[in-house]
Formats: structure tokens, sequence, C-alpha cells
């Protein structure tokens, strides 16, 4: 860990005023401890980074010394904390982790104090381990938005990682384009068809899922694909076992993991959309136009948001500002950080500090999107979400598609 990383780090626990920081994982995965070891297959793990010294990677088996010695990372291995012999003696979890994590602190030069925690794990076990060293004179504090403020500019490697992602979303999408182009609408129903059979949600999902495992990638959070009144409610992932229609919306929220997360937005409608959706969708497009206009270093994520609602009201449509709590119309923010999590930062909250300004090296969505599950025609939902890159010149589209409603546009 060096440069901008390093300094981040060491000026968020010099404000915090702790000595260290500490982060506890499962395995390498953990999106607190993924910044600092990198893609490596890694268990249960522990960083510890004494304030002003060298991070130390404990990991707790012997197989996983190739593993380990990849990050790169000063190491205390499990031989050094002779943690075969305390395993037999310790059997409990409780008293296991306690005195590996006492040895480990030992070995990393970090004193009893004031000492930052991030990661994630068993919280009851966590909860013990911390109360009892606590009686040591161990003061435990949050610190996992200062792993967050860490890792907010991603690396060229991130990047590339994220670029990955994001280019088999785009393949996702292009299917999912593909099956409704070609398929074909039943007279009497309006219901859609591929080779006769009904085109369903469970189907795309299918298809969608396909598509990413060819590129490697996985969906530990899922995805949202949500036709008509279904995708009038943002978060609403879609009845497998519902058709596809003639006319109705699609919101399709496809959000992979490979190294790095991925996430983009699209709307289709096979057809001719109804009066409603047909104006949200012009609102919705020139929202994302006015949001990219006015993305650039230094600019609030919340100035966006007040830039989208201010258009959106003009339209007519409720927002959180106009109508703080509202169901339909605009009901969300515009964006998130995109990288290890799904949601991280920058974010776009009104009441942030450095964590909801955009700063070179960030990656980011711009999401406007209007619903109203109620609306003629059966309601709609239309969201048009870019992940986007704030590179060294200017924004960069990392999800390249077309935003036309019509998938045989695409």
């Amino acid at each position: 860990m060096q440069g901008v990383r390093a300094s981040t780090l060491a000026s968020g626990l010099a404000e915090m005023g702790c000595g260290g920081l500490v982060v506890f994982a499962e395995s390498a995965a953990d999106p607190d401890l993924a910044p600092f070891t990198g893609s490596v297959h890694l268990g249960e793990s522990l960083l510890i980074v004494p304030a002003g010294g060298t991070p130390r990677l404990v990991y707790f088996t012997a197989m996983e010394r190739d593993e380990a010695a990849a990050t790169g990372l000063g190491l205390i291995t499990p031989e050094e904390l002779d943690l075969v012999r305390w395993r037999q003696e310790a059997p409990d979890p409780v008293d296991f982790l306690a005195g590996a994590l006492t040895r480990a602190l030992e070995r990393a030069g970090l004193a009893p104090g004031r000492t930052a925690l991030a990661g994630h794990g068993q919280v009851g076990v966590l909860h013990a381990v911390l109360s009892r060293l606590a009686r040591t004179g161990w003061e435990w504090v949050p610190g996992n938005d200062l792993v967050l403020a860490v890792r907010k500019r991603k690396t060229g490697q991130e990047v590339a990682a994220i670029r990955e992602a994001a280019a088999g979303t785009a393949e996702a999408f292009r299917t999912v384009a593909r099956l409704l182009a070609t398929a074909v609408p039943s007279e009497e129903t309006g219901e859609l068809q591929l080779g006769g059979t009904p085109l369903t949600v469970g189907r795309l999902r299918a298809e969608v899922a396909m598509a990413l495992a060819a590129r490697g990638l996985e969906q530990p959070r899922g995805n949202i694909i949500a036709p008509g009144d279904e995708g009038g409610v943002p978060h609403s992932a879609g009845t497998p076992e519902r058709v596809v229609r003639l006319g109705e919306p699609l919101v399709v929220d496809i959000f992979p993991h490979g190294t790095l997360f991925a996430d983009c937005t699209r709307t289709f409608c096979v057809g001719e959309p109804s009066e409603p959706l047909a104006a949200a969708y012009a609102a919705v497009r020139e929202a994302l136009e006015r949001a990219y206009a006015a993305a650039r270093p230094g600019v609030r994520g919340w100035d966006l948001q007040e830039t989208v609602c201010q258009l959106f009201q003009e339209r007519g449509y409720p927002t959180p500002i106009s109508h703080p709590g509202t169901l339909t119309g605009y009901v969300h923010g515009l964006g998130h950080g995109v990288g290890f999590q799904l949601h991280e930062q920058p974010v776009f909250r009104k009441e942030t500090g450095a964590e909801g300004v955009i700063a070179e090296g960030d990656v980011f969505t711009l999401e406007p999107g209007l619903y109203d599950p109620g609306a003629a025609g059966g309601g709609y939902g239309v969201r048009l979400e870019d992940l986007v890159w704030l590179g060294p010149d200017g924004l960069e589209n990392l999800t390249p598609l077309p935003y036309d409603l019509d998938p045989r546009a695409w």
C-alpha cells in the first residue's frame, strides 16, 4: 500500500486518534480487506496496520502461504502464532481468536489503546473477543468509513477489473435486447412469445445468467427484470413466471461481480409505449444528459441530485426534494460509488463530507428514473443507469449501450 491510499489511511487514523487499524475478514473477498490484498484466495484472515508502520497480514492456515505471499504484504504466519497447538488447546472459537489476535497484535507492534476496526465476520464471536481484549486496555472504534475512504479512488488495476465486469454486463444486455427484438406478440393477449413459448421474466433471467457466466461473472445480489407495475417499484426484482407484454415497459438492472462489481440499467418496451411512459422516458433521458454535463471533479453528488430533481419538478414529477418520501415520480438518489461493493463512495446524500465529493479516480453510477406503478396502461418504471469512471481525461462511460426503449434499435 502506497501513495494516495497510504496517505488517506494515515491522515484518517490521526484524525480519529487511533494507533492503528485492524480488519477482520472471513476471506480475502471481504470488501474491507480486498483493497489491501488484491485478487488472492484466502480464508479467515486479519490485517493489522499500525499508524505509521508496516501493514501485516495474518493468515490462519499454512495451505494458503503462497496466496498470502502473493499479496506483497508483510506476513504473520500460522507458525509464528503457533496456531496448530493453539487450536488444540483452545477449541472454543472465542478463546482461539482472542489468543491469536493478542499474539498477532504484539507481533505487528500495535500496543493497547484506541484502535479502528473494519471488516466482517461472526458478530457474536467478534463481540466476545473484542470485549475480552477491551479489559486489557484496547478501545475499539468503527473504522469501516475509513476503509471506504481509502478505496474511494480506484487504482488502474481496479478500474480494469470493473471495466471487465462492465463488458460482461453489456453483453448480457445485448442478449436481452436480441430476445425482445425477435419475440412475437400474441394477437389475442399481447404476450410476447419465442418459438411459440411465452417470454417470461424467468427465461430472460436465465439467459442473463448464462451470458454473465460465460464471462466468469456471478450475481451475488441477483438482478432486476421487472415489467409494468413491478418496474414501478424500483427494487422489485420481477416475478419469474410473469410474461412480458406488448407495449409494457421492462426495467432491466444488472449488477454482476467478477473481481469487482459493475452496475447498469436500461428500460425496454416492445411496441408503442403509452403516453405516460414515453413522457417519462424523455424526461429521464434528458436528466441523464444533464447529469453527465454537470459531473466533474469537485462537484458534490448532492449537487447533481438537485440538478436532476429540478428538471423532474419542471416536468411535473414529484421528487425527494419537492415531496420527501414520495413513492411515485423520482424516488431515489442519482447515483453511488461502485467497486468492492455494489454501493460505496462517492455517495450522493445531502449531509456528507469528502465521501460526497466526486474526484478523479472515482467509479460511480448516474441513474435517474421515474416510477408510477398505478399509471394508466398498467404502470411503469423507467431507469437509465450508466457506470462511469472519472479518469484523468474526464468522464468515461464504462457501459456504452444504446438507450432506446425499442430493442430493435439495438
